[in-house]
């Protein structure tokens, strides 16, 4: 199989879009991660709900994952507050800290997890003529590469 046989349909936002309306997309559409494109629909980047994580839990309980447990529910409930007022571009690393996952139609299952492993994405963009195509997730991905269950 080859990246546009594996592609589906896929939601993207831009870097000026309402990062809390990025953040609420992905978790109604149960997304790993979601496609920045810029206005023309070239996709640009790829924020992964781990790095919204990264923006808005407190950089010390990053480090001392003990604080999380003091810290109250209520707290918690409240780290996405941080979003408020914020755009897509806010959250993400500047300049981009790992290459952009983005497949050409014709890249190979092993080509697709070569560069999900070397980015760290959870999610490749396949990319033709500088539009999105769609993309591939992980557990697409590995739908593919488990072999079959015996009988």
């Amino acid at each position: 199989m080859i990246a546009r046989d594996l592609a589906v349909p896929f939601p993207s936002i831009g870097m000026d879009d309402d990062a809390l309306d990025a953040v609420r997309l992905m978790a109604e559409e149960r997304l790993p991660g979601i496609v920045v494109c810029e206005p023309s629909g070239r996709p640009t980047r790829i924020l992964p709900g781990s790095q919204v994580l990264r923006f808005v839990i407190p950089r010390y309980v990053q480090d001392d994952a003990a604080l999380a447990r003091v810290i109250g529910e209520r707290a918690a409930e409240r780290l996405l507050g941080e979003l408020s007022g914020r755009r897509v571009r806010d959250l993400l690393p500047d300049p981009p800290d790992v290459e952009l996952a983005v497949a050409d139609p014709d890249d190979t299952v092993l080509e697709l997890a070569a560069m999900m492993a070397r980015t760290h994405s959870p999610l490749v963009a396949v990319v033709e003529n500088d539009l999105l195509l769609g993309c591939i997730t992980l557990p697409r991905l590995l739908d593919v590469l488990l072999p079959a269950r015996p009988g």
